[in-house]
């Protein structure tokens, strides 16, 4: 399975607070706000803690490769379904990918080889499953393509694999990152200051 998905260690014992103190602090790391409260599992006042949390690691972020043409359309597509705008993206080449390369245990290698589709803490994939995840959180009609789940994960890949191997012939290659022309949509995207910085 390419799906890894991994126990976060959240405690049962209400005595033991600490821990779970520490695992709420670990879950929100993920999240985009800049601050947020957390309190021991009795919701004591005394025991309410601030947390100060950067704009770093965020769900259900794509990260893909950015000089690949196809890759491009692909997220393009995305943008264009996801109406309620569920995913981010970060190019892989960008100094932004770099926490959540650290947060997956992957290099960069890994993910040019196959996507990456970060859900939440340690809950990721790549090929041909991430495709099938990202298809899942969009509306109607995608997400009814997420029932390819039925095809044999090592079918799925070999598929997926021999596409990525000619992607760069078949549909070209960039030198940098390709950078939206559309500014408005710069904001679904982690990366989006290097973005910026770069010429279209």
């Amino acid at each position: 399975m390419n799906i890894i998905m991994m126990k976060t260690g959240f405690a049962r014992s209400l005595s033991d607070t600490a821990t779970i103190r520490s695992s709420s602090l670990s879950l929100l790391r993920l999240l985009s706000s800049t601050s947020t409260t957390v309190a021991d599992v009795d919701g004591s006042a005394s025991s309410v803690v601030k947390v100060v949390i950067p704009k770093l690691l965020q769900p259900r972020v794509v990260l893909y490769d950015g000089v690949c043409h196809l890759c491009h359309r692909g997220v393009k597509l995305v943008i264009k379904a996801d109406k309620d705008r569920k995913i981010k993206f970060c190019c892989v080449q960008s100094n932004a990918a770099e926490p959540y390369l650290r947060a997956t245990g992957l290099e960069r290698e890994d993910v040019l080889r196959r996507f990456l589709f970060i859900e939440g803490l340690n809950v990721f994939s790549q090929g041909s499953t991430a495709a099938l995840r990202v298809l899942s959180y969009l509306p109607f009609p995608y997400s009814a393509l997420s029932s390819l789940w039925v095809i044999p994960t090592p079918i799925r890949d070999a598929v997926y694999d021999y596409i990525a191997k000619n992607r760069y012939e078949w549909f070209g290659k960039a030198n940098d990152c390709l950078v939206l022309q559309e500014k408005e949509l710069l904001e679904r995207f982690i990366d989006r200051d290097e973005m910026m910085n770069r010429d279209p």
